[in-house]
């Protein structure tokens, strides 16, 4: 049961209607980290269509993957399997650590070294 709700959280993440995909694999051809996924582009769409949540959490490819955006400039159909695959990427991080950063689990070196927005960036993303 926790796989349907997990499942509808990272298509609800990803934003992008994974029905419309026609499997033609456009997507993976310009994928420019193909070679070393062992989950392509478009299998990550299908496999969320089937609802194989757990295989995809379990892959190398949402490491792999670059966040280029090139699977998606190629789509036929607006179909961004890179938004899919880094929704995955977000659940598993949100499982693996409990999703929290503490503000004092930031050195002080780091605070006058980069900008304010990249923190307040980094809170928001993984204090959700």
């Amino acid at each position: 049961m926790e796989d349907k709700y997990l499942l509808s959280d990272v298509k609800r993440y990803s934003g992008t209607d994974t029905s419309a995909c026609m499997r033609c694999g456009k997507c993976s051809g310009r994928c420019p980290a193909y070679n070393d996924m062992d989950i392509k582009p478009h299998q990550f769409v299908t496999l969320i269509e089937r609802g194989d949540i757990e295989k995809l959490m379990q892959s190398k490819s949402i490491w792999t993957c670059l966040s280029c955006m090139a699977c998606v400039e190629r789509c036929p159909r607006n179909v961004a399997p890179a938004q899919v695959i880094e929704a995955v990427r977000d659940a598993v991080v949100r499982q693996q650590y409990a999703n929290k950063i503490k503000a004092e689990d930031i050195p002080a070196k780091i605070d006058e070294t980069i900008p304010q927005q990249l923190l307040v960036s980094a809170f928001r993303k993984y204090n959700k």
